[in-house]
C-alpha cells in the first residue's frame, strides 16, 4: 500500500491531470488519470456502493483467510489483494476517485495498486488449486 501511494503521488504531483509522458513510443505511457469506478471505468459514479462492495469483499477474503490460515502461502496472496484493495480505497475516500497512471497501448491505464490486486487473485488461485490437489 506505501508503494501504491507514493507512486501515485509522485504522479499527482508531477503530471497534470490528463498529462502524459512517453516511456517506451507506442507501447508504454505514463499518464494522470483518475477512474470513478472500478475495473476499466465499471460502475463509475458509484462511490458509496463501489466502497460497500469492496469493504464486504475485503470482510469476506480476510475471514476466509482466518478459517484457513494454516494453508500454506495463502498469506501472500491475501496480503496483496488486502494492500492493493486498501490502497485504491484511500484514493477513493480521500478523492473521490482512484489515480490510475500506468497506460499501457491498447489496455486501459492501471495503478500498482491494480496490479497486486491481480496478481494477489493469481496468486490466490494457484494457493488454493495445489490446496485442494493434495486433498
Amino acid at each position: 500500500m506505501v508503494v501504491d501511494q507514493l507512486t501515485k503521488s509522485i504522479v499527482r504531483s508531477s503530471l497534470a491531470p490528463g498529462e502524459k509522458r512517453h516511456v517506451f513510443a507506442g507501447v508504454l505511457e505514463i499518464v494522470n488519470t483518475h477512474n470513478r469506478g472500478v475495473a476499466f471505468g465499471a460502475l463509475a459514479g458509484g462511490g458509496a456502493i463501489v466502497a460497500a462492495l469492496t469493504g464486504l469483499a475485503l470482510g469476506a477474503l480476510i475471514v476466509y483467510f482466518v478459517l484457513r490460515m494454516r494453508t500454506p502461502y495463502l498469506w501472500l496472496p491475501v496480503g496483496l489483494l488486502v494492500g492493493g484493495a486498501l490502497g485504491n480505497l484511500a484514493d477513493r475516500a480521500r478523492m473521490g476517485s482512484v489515480t490510475d497512471f500506468i497506460d499501457p497501448i491498447l489496455w486501459p491505464a492501471f495503478n500498482v495498486a491494480d496490479s497486486c490486486i491481480v496478481i494477489g487473485v493469481l496468486g490466490l488461485l494457484w494457493v488454493l488449486e495445489g490446496a485442494t490437489s493434495k486433498s
